[in-house]
């Protein structure tokens, strides 16, 4: 059995450990973070336990729903009723299902039926590779026409991506609403689900499991050298020691991987360099009451700059109304080195303005939270772009989030490709 090193212990990485040790390797999980868990990581928001970064669940979350049963907590797995609106022309417009699409009032009456269409066969697709070639503008114009893009999606896709809003895959977004669009309960009604506790249930059962099994996690061990021996891994340096190697999985962003991993080809550590990504800020506030019934509300206004809430309450109940804020950009926008207490005093009054109801101290507390590799950017093809795991150093597997192309980000994907590369290593 191999001496694993798996850097990073998001959900990629403890998903990986666990599997790993399970099938008898003597693992080591390194963490730069004082916490396990990455992304899906909890932080004490006032005495409320809850993500750092919002997540949710959808009903083809297979992986999810595979390892919570492994880990005896399928019954913490939970589903509500969810809604979606739009913000628009000053009101709050529903969304998500064929009466609030036919009743939507702006777009035309052949707009609707076009849209109706292209995201009803989206959820129906096998596979997206018939579109792989396209952008997502190119998509929906070409399937539910220029008056759609223009009216709901080129606003989000500007708040989200700036200037790079028109690099983005048709296989990347086609995948978010079918993955989205077949988490129902009945053709008029979302369905999405939670885990009870939140993400942090699951973080904590898998590390309890993986050292139940003689897994060993390290914690505030920041990686700084992969090293090698006659093409091969030999350990990783991390926290001022070395951990011997027979086989590693890095997990961490790969725009790291040069400094990370010297000895890699440079025609490698080129591939990986290539691979964009932006960052986000996302505040969590705390309200007194709610802004609205949605659970995800769009945000298509010329003078707000967020493309939406996320009113994270509206899915898990909590005592108090939580809403997520994300502020995603290229980390070389001016508004990145925004303060915290900018984003929050912007993002309240944008509130206000949505829900008129809500008055200055209705505010009860707020956290901000970064990252500066948050979201990769996705083109056309971009499966291509993608260096494969195993990398030329034997030994070494190497992925991040954008591996999960077209899926986005997810716990769900993480667990399967935490345990696909940990299957990968001989026994």
């Amino acid at each position: 059995m191999a001496r694993l090193v798996i850097i990073g212990a998001g959900p990629m990485g403890l998903a990986a450990a666990h599997r790993a040790v399970t099938l008898g390797h003597s693992v080591d999980l390194i963490e730069a973070d004082s916490v396990a868990g990455g992304m899906a990581a909890h932080l004490d928001f006032g005495g409320l336990s809850i993500e750092r970064f919002y997540h949710f669940v959808c009903k083809s979350d297979a992986p999810t729903f595979a390892l919570m049963k492994e880990l005896g907590l399928a019954e913490a797995m939970k589903w509500r009723p969810t809604k979606m609106g739009y913000y628009i022309g000053g009101k709050i417009r529903p969304w998500g299902d064929p009466i609030s699409l036919l009743t939507f009032p702006h777009l035309s009456l052949w707009a609707k039926i076009r849209t109706g269409l292209q995201m009803f066969y989206t959820t129906k697709r096998r596979t997206f590779d018939g579109i792989e070639h396209l952008t997502a503008r190119q998509w929906l114009e070409g399937g539910s026409g220029r008056e759609v893009y223009e009216t709901l999606w080129k606003r989000l896709f500007h708040l989200k991506f700036y200037e790079l809003a028109d690099d983005i895959s048709a296989s990347w977004i086609a995948t978010r609403v079918k993955r989205i669009g077949n988490s129902r309960k009945s053709i008029f009604q979302e369905e999405l689900g939670y885990i009870e506790g939140g993400t942090q249930t699951l973080v904590d059962a898998l590390v309890r499991a993986f050292e139940a099994k003689g897994g060993r996690l390290h914690l505030g061990a920041p990686a700084t050298l992969v090293k090698t021996a006659d093409g091969r891994v030999s350990g990783v340096e991390a926290g001022g020691q070395t951990y011997p190697a027979d086989a590693v999985i890095s997990t961490v962003p790969t725009p790291l991987i040069a400094k990370l991993v010297p000895d890699m080809p440079e025609d490698w550590k080129a591939r990986y360099a290539a691979i964009r990504n932006i960052g986000v800020v996302c505040l969590l506030l705390k309200l007194k009451r709610s802004v609205s019934k949605n659970f995800w509300l769009n945000i298509v206004d010329p003078t707000i700059e967020i493309p939406g809430l996320i009113e994270f309450s509206n899915l898990r109940p909590v005592k108090d109304t939580v809403i997520y804020v994300p502020y995603y950009m290229p980390t070389t926008n001016p508004k990145w080195s925004w303060d915290d207490a900018s984003f929050v005093e912007e993002a309240f009054g944008y509130i206000r303005r949505i829900a008129p109801d809500i008055k200055p101290d209705d505010l009860i507390d707020s956290t901000v939270g970064r990252l500066r590799y948050a979201q990769p950017v996705c083109e056309p093809n971009f499966r291509d772009k993608l260096p494969p795991i195993q990398t030329p150093i034997a030994g070494l597997q190497i992925a991040d989030t954008c591996y999960y192309y077209p899926e986005d980000r997810g716990v769900s994907e993480s667990i399967r490709y935490g345990r696909m590369m940990a299957e990968a290593i001989p026994v």
